[in-house]
């Protein structure tokens, strides 16, 4: 990519669409395609297939199976055309993935399935997983310029934004809980746009204003502004206490990270708050020390109700330390499982509500440690690197800010490893852009070659 600041000053003196129709008439048919296999797998992740779920229903928690065959032949499909457009020119940059690190979690995921609980249910959402991981890690390498990166990013935060703003202005009951949702008619209100409820909408919501701010930050003075201004309204109006919350508080510790030269300093304020608050919440349950110290702070000490899902889920995980219950097969029917009096509810839970208890919980603390290792540690060392090589900052930043808001959001709720949660695929997609940011140059203009993060480092 063309990572210059300067790339989209020019876009504001024109229509977007010219801009667009410009940009691709200058590329040929394999550049174009990059551009749309990025574009249709941002759309596939987060406007899905099914957008504005009815959830009034009473069968909207049904799985249809034709519906669910669709989505795996999306996401499989359009996984393998980004693998062969990648493949042709970004041969250094698949390599520098096959690292012994990502083959033992690989490796451990695949011994983790066939000593699973449910071996066909992990087998097969393993491979939508697959899917969904591997066309994260390679959308930054699809379009050829930073320019067309960009645009692809802003194209499809904008196409999200409008359907979400018509849904809740055309179609509210598809659009914002109600009364009459057949499961939490207490969020009513709460505006969910097209996702399915207001716990995804908030977070997706969070990151679209970060890629406003980066916009701004490369030189889009209006599309960038938009998004920015759009999500942020949407994100308050969701109700969604976490995003809100951490929001600006990440993109602040974001910032101060970005500015404080010490590498060990820059872990102190990456991973100290993140181990504190796991403490404050996991850990209040297992420590009647830390559940003292939490009754203190000015918050719900029960988290609203998840304390008795962390008390559930870690006895889950005293019973399978090592090997867990199988990928993503656990809390698919726990409802005969045992509870503390008074938590039975705990069992009709979907997941943990942390995504490092959940882990533990379906593919056991090796499995844990391994994620750690590869999504939590390596992509700070990845942003130092950039960062020391004065590699795109405001990229880097990006990439940066939806990683450190992953770790955080991670303390509440579950999206590691999550099959085609769009939180899980835009924190994959930063944790794969610093990766590549730390290794590569970034290729200025797209003759003689039209790759995108391929040309290897020189001294």
């Amino acid at each position: 990519m063309d990572r210059s600041a300067a790339d989209m000053t020019d876009v504001e003196a024109r229509s977007f669409g010219h801009v667009l129709c410009d940009g691709l008439a200058g590329l040929n048919a394999a550049l174009a395609a990059r551009c749309l296999v990025a574009v249709a797998a941002l759309l596939l992740v987060l406007v899905t297939l099914d957008p504005f779920p009815d959830l009034r229903n009473p069968d909207v928690t049904t799985v249809v199976g034709g519906r669910m065959a669709l989505t795996y032949i999306s996401f499989g499909l359009l996984a393998a055309i980004a693998v062969l457009l990648v493949a042709a020119t970004d041969a250094p940059a698949l390599k520098s993935l096959v690292t012994p690190l990502h083959l033992c979690l690989v490796g451990w995921l695949l011994i983790n399935i066939v000593f699973s609980e449910s071996r066909g249910v992990s087998m097969q959402r393993f491979v939508l997983a697959a899917s969904v991981t591997s066309l994260a890690v390679l959308l930054p390498l699809l379009p050829p310029t930073q320019r067309s990166f960009n645009l692809c990013l802003g194209a499809a935060a904008l196409v999200l934004l409008v359907l979400c703003y018509l849904g809740v202005f055309l179609a509210p009951q598809y659009s914002i809980h109600t009364a009459l949702d057949v499961t939490e008619p207490q969020l009513a209100g709460d505006w969910r746009g097209s996702f399915g409820h207001k716990n995804v909408a908030s977070p997706v919501m969070t990151i679209l204003v970060y890629v406003g701010i980066y916009l701004c930050s490369v030189g889009s003075f209006v599309m960038g502004p938009a998004i920015a201004a759009l999500a942020g309204i949407f994100l308050i109006f969701t109700g969604g206490k976490t995003s809100s919350v951490l929001c600006l508080a990440i993109y602040a510790l974001a910032s101060l990270v970005c500015a404080t030269p010490s590498p060990w300093l820059k872990r102190l304020m990456c991973f100290v708050p993140l181990i504190v608050m796991n403490l404050l919440t996991v850990g209040s349950v297992v420590s009647p020390s830390l559940g003292a110290m939490t009754r203190l702070l000015p918050l719900d000490p029960t988290f609203t109700g998840r304390s008795d899902i962390w008390e559930f889920a870690l006895a889950a995980v005293a019973e399978k330390p090592i090997i867990g219950h199988g990928y993503a097969a656990f809390w698919d029917d726990v409802t005969a499982r045992q509870t503390a009096q008074g938590a039975e509810w705990a069992t009709s839970a979907a997941h943990s509500h942390n995504s490092y208890l959940d882990l533990a919980v379906t593919i056991g603390l090796p499995g844990l440690l391994l994620v750690v290792l590869v999504f939590v540690l390596a992509p700070l060392r990845n942003f130092q690197s950039a960062q020391a090589h004065n590699r795109s900052a405001a990229l880097v930043k990006l990439f940066l800010t939806v990683w450190l808001f992953g770790l955080y959001y991670g303390t509440t709720e579950t999206f590691l490893l999550e099959r085609q949660n769009p939180i899980w695929f835009m924190f994959a997609l930063a944790a794969a852009g610093l990766h590549f940011l730390a290794r590569f140059q970034c290729v200025e203009q797209t003759e003689p070659r039209a790759d995108s993060l391929s040309q290897p480092e020189r001294p």
